[in-house]
């Protein structure tokens, strides 16, 4: 683990025939997830009015940055034998570290003060940067960058290879929220996550039409703010359905389609489409009857467009039928018939 340490003069206590304090440790926690050279106001205190600035390692990140501040810096790592030392005469250390930390260093500061032996300086903990809201999507993206390259499997796989991961991980998390279970839900949305970042890695190596992660945060940004005129510009709503006029309207502006059906994806489960196909003809106010025929399609067919036109979700209704008929087939199989 890479830390910096610098070594910051204090006033000592110079009252004539009073020793100096053991002085003062601080360890100064920053975030490798947050762009060098963006600590808090105390850190670069700390920093600019020190005397001596210690680094264990020449790369890490933080160096160009404190040396462009006018930071002397010595690459050096001590002991924590070395660091109590450097506190003699009351003298303030702050040791800046990315992550948690030095853990050889903290032990063998914890060593000390458990030896009974040794004075030891106050410790203090003081955070030079934070993490923000979703900081360790930076980590996935990283970690998906080295998978791309270095894994035999993952390096040689295509978005239309992929598809079908998509569709079974999007199963697994309805029912993980079916289920209420929330680790299981925590994990199943790491999974969707993953699929996301997955088909982005593998758009930057298109030759003719590139496009990166921030690219697909970029895209949903921008229609999330368009989408959303009373949270970001002057329209109002105060109600669920005056917000899906404003969704409907900008979505139509932005599509320019001619057809309610354009947009439809053929490819998702009957029902689902079904419903999806009433819901549009309803939402654009047109009369369409359904389509005479016989047949369990046509029932489905009627099925699906009655239960939208109720507010209900005829896939959700059929599944949470068909766990119930799961659950009967166990209790009949537990009771041995």
């Amino acid at each position: 683990m890479r830390y910096v340490l610098i070594v910051n003069a204090t006033t000592a206590d110079t009252t004539p025939g009073t020793a100096p304090g053991p002085g003062r440790v601080v360890l100064l926690t920053t975030s490798h997830r947050v762009a060098p050279g963006l600590l808090s106001w105390p850190a670069w205190q700390a920093l600019r009015t020190a005397d001596r600035v210690l680094c264990a390692d020449g790369a890490h990140p933080q160096l160009p940055y404190l040396r462009e501040a006018g930071i002397r810096v010595d690459e050096t790592a001590p002991t924590a034998e070395e660091l109590v030392a450097a506190c003699a005469g009351g003298r303030t250390v702050v040791v800046v570290a990315t992550g948690e930390g030095d853990p050889a260093l903290t032990d063998g500061l914890a060593r000390l003060a458990g030896s009974g032996r040794v004075h030891m300086p106050d410790l203090e903990l003081l955070p030079a940067s934070y993490d923000l809201p979703g900081a360790r999507l930076l980590d996935l993206v990283q970690v998906m960058d080295r998978i791309r390259v270095e894994c035999p499997w993952s390096s040689q796989r295509t978005h239309k290879g992929l598809a079908k991961y998509a569709i079974e991980e999007a199963y697994e998390l309805v029912e993980a929220i079916e289920d209420g279970d929330r680790d299981e839900l925590r994990e199943e949305l790491g999974d969707v996550l993953l699929q996301v970042v997955f088909h982005a890695r593998i758009a930057e190596e298109d030759p003719d039409a590139p496009f990166s992660v921030d690219d697909v945060a970029g895209t949903i940004v921008t229609k999330l703010i368009h989408r959303h005129p009373h949270v970001f510009g002057d329209a109002t709503a105060s109600t669920p359905e005056e917000v899906r006029e404003h969704w409907l309207r900008t979505k139509a502006d932005e599509k320019q389609r001619t057809s309610v059906t354009e947009g439809v994806p053929l490819g998702q489960p009957g029902l689902a489409l079904a419903a999806k196909l009433a819901s549009r003809v309803r939402t654009a106010g047109l009369s369409v009857p359904l389509p005479a025929g016989e047949g369990i399609g046509y029932e489905l067919l009627s099925l699906a467009a009655r239960a939208e036109a109720e507010g209900t979700d005829p896939e959700a209704a059929l599944r949470a039928a068909a766990r119930a008929y799961r659950d009967a087939i166990r209790g009949a199989e537990a009771a041995g018939g």
